[in-house]
């Protein structure tokens, strides 16, 4: 399995190329930055992770069809700062609360990954990576929350559960590159995330190591057997 202290050693990487990881899982054509003279809004998200059946889990989101921005689109629990928080991971672990009823002092503080800007929003997202020692029982809001799921942390380097098709977005065709799980596409910021983390997992688990965990038997579904929650 991959372990918090691979997770902790691959956020410490000084001169990890982000932008390139971030790149693999990104719309072709995409804006990286914001554009000159722009003021983006801030936000915090949360890679969450937990222990089960051997494995670190990733919570995934998917958002009501209800909610104005990205509605029904897969994500991590998080949003827009409020001006009473100190920081972003504050952010962060607010909306956790909110979203997925998951609130205290028992998430650890592990990191983060680089801040990324998603132009049709116009917001700066910055991702702070957290690990609770048990497995979380969620209580989702059910007017944010339509679905709780998990990627095992194992899956994401698995190439298998990545593809791409062409889609129009803002009124130009290009190719979106997206992880499978559980029937999702997971895309756009959310996939550009987990695109870093995945690369800077590459960058301090031996070649050797990946391919050993890759030829477990049940690596094929591992993606695919993740644990999910439907509010009702």
């Amino acid at each position: 399995m991959i372990t918090l202290d691979d997770v902790r050693a691959a956020l410490q990487l000084l001169d990890f190329d982000a932008q390139a990881a971030q790149a693999l899982m990104s719309p072709v054509s995409r804006r990286m930055s914001p554009p000159e003279g722009t003021q983006p809004r801030e936000a915090g998200v949360l890679v969450l992770l937990y222990p089960e059946a051997d494995d670190l889990h990733i919570v995934l989101t998917r958002r009501t069809d209800t909610l104005r921005g990205h509605s029904g689109q897969v994500s991590f629990p998080g949003g827009s700062r409020d001006p009473e928080d100190t920081s972003l991971t504050e952010t962060a672990l607010r909306e956790t609360c909110e979203e997925l009823g998951l609130c205290g002092d028992d998430i650890e503080i592990i990191g983060t990954l680089s801040t990324l800007y998603i132009p049709p929003s116009n917001f700066e997202v910055m991702p702070t990576v957290g690990a609770l020692a048990v497995p979380p029982v969620f209580q989702p809001n059910r007017d944010e929350v339509a679905e709780v799921f998990t990627l095992p942390l194992i899956a994401l380097l698995d190439d298998r559960l990545k593809e791409s098709e062409m889609r129009q977005l803002q009124n130009v065709d290009m190719r979106v590159p997206f992880y499978r799980v559980r029937g999702h596409q997971v895309w756009g910021a959310t996939a550009i995330m987990l695109s870093e983390l995945e690369g800077r997992l590459r960058a301090v688990v031996a070649s050797e190591r990946i391919a050993a965990l890759m030829n477990q038997p049940d690596m094929a579904e591992t993606g695919l057997n993740s644990t999910s929650t439907t509010t009702g």
